[in-house]
C-alpha cells in the first residue's frame, strides 16, 4: 500500500484508495492483473486512475433513475468537484460515497504524480459524447478519424494519465505518442468485443465506411445482434478491423521500451492479453453477439508468470 504523508489525511486517503483497488479488481481482470506486476507504491495510483474511468463509465453507460441530475449533470458535478479539489489543493469533503472515495484518490494521484489535469478533461468530454441530449452526443461514427476524435478523450488520454505514474527514460514528450496508440489499441479491441453491448445502448463504435466496404451497415448488425449470429459480411468486416487493430499495437508495443524498466513488464502483460481478446474473437469464428470473448484464466496467468520471471532474470 502506498505510503501516506502525516498530514492528518492518511486513513482516509487509505480508505479511499483501498474502494479504487476493490473497483479495478472486481471490474478491470486483465488490467488489474497486469497492476500486480507493478511496484507497490505505483499500484494504489493506477487503481485510482482505473476507478475513475470506471465510475464515470458506469454513470454513462448505466445511469440510474435516481440519479439527482441525470448522465449530463453528474458528469458536470464531477467534474468541478475536481477541479475544485485540484485548484485548491483540499479534500473532496467528507469521503461518504464510493464516488467521493475515488475523486479523493484521483485528486491526491494526480497532485503527487503532477499529471496534467486537462487529460481528465479531454477525457470528460469524449464521456459526453455518449450521453443523449448533450451538445457532444453522437451514436455512430462515420470513419476511422471520426471514431479516433473520440477515442482521443476515451482512451488515449487515460494513456496520457497513466504516463508520469509509469515512469519513463525519455522525456515523457517522446512518449506520449506510443502510450495514446496503446490506449487507442486497448479501446478498438473493446469495441470489437462489445459490439452487442453497445446495440443494446443504440451504438457502434465501428467506422461507418469501414463497414460500407463490405456491405454491412447498422441494420445488418441489428440482425445479426437479434438472431445471435454472425452473417459472412459481417466477419469479413471484423477481420478487416481486426487488421487495423493489430497494426495499432505494433504502433505502440515499441513505446514500452521507453518506459521505467520497472514497469516494461506489466504494461507487455496487458498489451498481450489484451491483443488476445483479438485471437478469441478469431478463435470463435467472429461469434461476437452470441458471446463475449475473454481470454481464459490459464492463459491470464501464464502470461504473467512468464513476464514476471523474465523481469527476474534481468535484474
Amino acid at each position: 500500500m502506498i505510503e501516506f504523508e502525516p498530514d492528518g489525511r492518511g486513513p482516509e486517503l487509505a480508505a479511499a484508495y483501498r474502494v479504487c483497488r476493490a473497483i479495478a479488481a472486481t471490474h478491470g481482470r486483465t488490467y488489474f492483473l497486469a497492476t500486480r506486476l507493478l511496484s507497490a507504491p505505483r499500484r494504489p495510483a493506477v487503481h485510482a486512475l482505473y476507478a475513475f474511468a470506471r465510475i464515470v463509465d458506469d454513470i454513462v453507460d448505466h445511469p440510474t433513475l435516481d440519479a439527482e441530475h441525470g448522465p449530463a449533470g453528474e458528469l458536470d458535478l464531477i467534474e468541478k468537484q475536481l477541479r475544485v479539489a485540484l485548484e485548491q489543493q483540499a479534500p473532496i469533503g467528507r469521503p461518504a460515497d464510493r464516488r467521493t472515495l475515488v475523486l479523493t484518490a484521483l485528486a491526491d494521484t494526480i497532485q503527487r504524480y503532477d499529471i496534467a489535469p486537462q487529460h481528465f478533461w479531454i477525457f470528460l468530454d469524449s464521456m459526453r459524447m455518449d450521453v443523449p441530449g448533450t451538445a457532444h452526443f453522437r451514436a455512430h461514427y462515420a470513419t476511422m478519424t471520426e471514431l479516433r476524435d473520440y477515442m482521443r478523450g476515451s482512451a488515449a488520454a487515460i494513456g496520457l494519465q497513466l504516463l508520469p505514474v509509469l515512469g519513463t527514460v525519455v522525456p515523457v514528450a517522446e512518449a506520449e505518442p506510443a502510450a495514446a496508440a496503446l490506449g487507442e489499441a486497448f479501446q478498438l479491441t473493446n469495441f470489437l468485443r462489445d459490439i452487442a453491448e453497445d446495440l443494446d445502448r443504440g451504438r457502434i463504435y465501428l467506422p461507418a465506411d469501414e463497414l460500407a466496404a463490405f456491405d454491412v451497415d447498422a441494420d445488418l448488425l441489428t440482425h445479426c445482434h437479434r438472431t445471435r449470429h454472425t452473417e459472412q459480411r459481417v466477419r469479413r468486416a471484423l477481420a478487416h478491423l481486426i487488421a487495423i487493430n493489430r497494426d495499432l499495437y505494433r504502433i505502440a508495443n515499441p513505446g514500452i521500451d521507453l518506459l521505467d524498466p520497472r514497469v516494461r513488464p506489466a504494461i507487455r502483460t496487458a498489451s498481450t492479453l489484451y491483443s488476445g481478446i483479438l485471437d478469441e474473437i478469431e478463435r470463435s469464428d467472429y461469434e461476437v453477439f452470441g458471446c463475449r470473448a475473454v481470454v481464459p484464466r490459464q492463459r491470464r496467468l501464464r502470461v504473467a508468470a512468464a513476464e514476471f520471471t523474465a523481469a527476474a532474470l534481468r535484474i
